[in-house]
């Protein structure tokens, strides 16, 4: 994929969540990048800085293996190499896993499972392309 595309990268341990969100976001003209880890999440984040293709959009489960996926923002914070736009996603729908991602610096906080559509107007407001991208992706 063109790395003028806007760069997505999916913090995930679960290979079919990954793949799901991988063909759903490159299918509308996203380039996504899959990490299952905040050690693979840091990688990528330096790597896509060094490459001249930062990431636009992360979006992260909050519950991995070497961590957990808030740990990715202060990493990158630390780093310089903070997303533009971070979006926790969990399976716990209350206040407080709420209030934390948000003091964290996450722009939003999404309910596992997030409907595909709900995902991908939600990316295209995050992104400020209004759907552009999915018009890209699908000619």
């Amino acid at each position: 994929m063109s790395p003028s595309l806007p760069h997505v990268l999916v913090v995930e341990d679960s290979d079919l969540v990954s793949s799901a969100l991988r063909i759903l976001l490159e299918e509308t003209g996203r380039r996504v990048t899959v990490a299952a880890s905040v050690r693979a999440a840091d990688e990528a984040l330096a790597g896509a800085v060094a490459d001249g293709a930062p990431i636009a959009l992360a979006l992260l489960d909050l519950t991995l293996a070497d961590g957990d996926g808030l740990d990715v923002l202060d990493r990158a914070r630390a780093r310089g190499a903070l997303p533009r736009v971070s979006v926790a996603m969990t399976g716990h729908d209350d206040d407080a896993t709420r209030a934390r991602c948000l003091a964290a610096g996450c722009a939003d906080v999404l309910v596992k499972p997030v409907p595909s559509r709900v995902l991908l107007a939600r990316v295209g407001e995050w992104l400020g392309d209004g759907g552009r991208a999915g018009e890209r992706g699908r000619q």
